[in-house]
């Protein structure tokens, strides 16, 4: 594999860096973390900026209006968004419309990609369970019903569902399989109750009781929601990467600044030594996600499938991201508690991410089953 990144790869990261420059992190509270507050979850200006740069359509081919380029150019912006924290559903959309752009039909192209693209149309997917490649996970069960499908059960903490106007769902079939539809948000036989994240950011809990969806928006491909679910868990191990990185940043701002005994604490022997470990947590995220965007975007054949390079990324994103926020609470001290200071904020995205799309836990038995499985020589 060559990690060398493409010119037009290298061109996204300067386009999201200049998009992301003027983003506070901190610039909203968040009403499960502030009682009384009201937050705007949905960075609105940003999403249109995003627009108009194409970084909405970059899994789209030109034929939708579309760059074509692949997961590791999202998981580059990806990177870059969620170093200021950006509340904007870039992950979930980006994944809802590759899902489309690769399974579905000619008629559901044209009329989801150029409006998704251009930033009109807001897609999500309800992803949840630990780590969801267990059919058995998923709570909402489709039959056939004529020429369509019915979809009946629940999905909780669905990210971004309040703000999507499409909402892709998986659900399971009574022979086994896993097919995934394209839900409006508003629509017959759909309810959402409101629900807050771990970072205190807004999800919802959808119940479905009868929703009727055509055949046409129904994706019934086998490998869909595999493909679709190790797409979104790359995606989140970049969200972990930029998140790490923006924080460690930030904590050796602090600490070069921060003196006692007349010298900055990031001179201390304790402190450069905690510092430079949380390093090599970033760098070992950063390696396993590129192996698992590879994969993604390629298809590329291994001894084992993608979802083990995915899992094997996962697993340091979650670890990792974890213990980089924990060492910067701590080499903040009393600043790392502070909620006037963003870094708490970053504390309660990172938790969120750690167990989001599975934590490390799961992931670390989902690649035992497959070593077991796959049987290496």
């Amino acid at each position: 594999m060559d990690f060398t990144f493409t010119e037009e790869q290298q061109a996204v990261v300067e386009t999201a860096k200049a998009l992301s420059a003027d983003v506070a992190p901190d610039g909203v509270p968040s009403p499960a973390l502030t009682p009384g507050a009201v937050a705007e979850d949905f960075d609105r200006a940003l999403w249109s900026r995003l627009a108009d740069a194409d970084l909405l359509g970059l899994l789209v081919g030109a034929e939708h209006d579309g760059v074509g380029l692949d997961a590791i150019a999202l998981c580059l912006v990806l990177r870059e968004s969620a170093k200021v924290l950006a509340r904007v559903p870039l992950l979930e959309n980006s994944a809802a419309v590759w899902a489309v752009q690769t399974y579905g039909g000619d008629d559901v192209k044209r009329r989801v990609l150029p409006r998704a693209v251009r930033g009109e149309l807001v897609l999500t997917v309800a992803a949840t369970g630990r780590t969801g490649h267990d059919p058995a996970e998923l709570a909402v069960t489709a039959r056939r019903d004529g020429g369509a499908w019915l979809l009946d059960g629940l999905h909780t903490a669905v990210p971004w569902a309040q703000n999507a106007d499409l909402v892709v769902i998986p659900a399971h079939t009574p022979d086994g399989r896993t097919i995934l539809a394209l839900v409006p948000r508003a629509h017959d036989g759909l309810t959402l109750a409101e629900q807050y994240s771990t970072s205190g950011e807004r999800l919802a809990e959808l119940r479905l009781e009868g929703v009727r969806v055509t055949a046409p928006d129904v994706i019934e491909a086998d490998d869909a929601w595999d493909r679709l679910r190790d797409l979104l868990t790359t995606g989140a191990c970049a969200l972990a990467l930029g998140l790490g990185e923006g924080v460690l940043r930030m904590t050796a701002g602090y600490t070069g600044k921060r003196e006692q005994f007349g010298h900055p604490v990031a001179t201390f022997q304790a402190v450069a030594v905690q510092a430079a470990d949380r390093y090599i947590d970033l760098r070992a995220m950063e390696v396993t996600l590129w192996q698992a965007a590879w994969r993604v975007s390629t298809g590329a054949d291994g001894a084992l499938p993608t979802t083990a390079d995915v899992s094997v990324a996962k697993i340091w994103a979650s670890d990792g991201v974890r213990r980089v926020v924990q060492t910067a609470q701590h080499l903040h001290g009393g600043f790392g508690a502070d909620t006037d200071y963003p870094l708490h904020r970053y504390h309660a995205w990172a938790k969120q991410l750690e167990l989001s799309l599975g934590p490390a836990a799961a992931h670390e038995e989902t690649l035992g089953d497959l070593l077991a499985t796959h049987a290496l020589g």
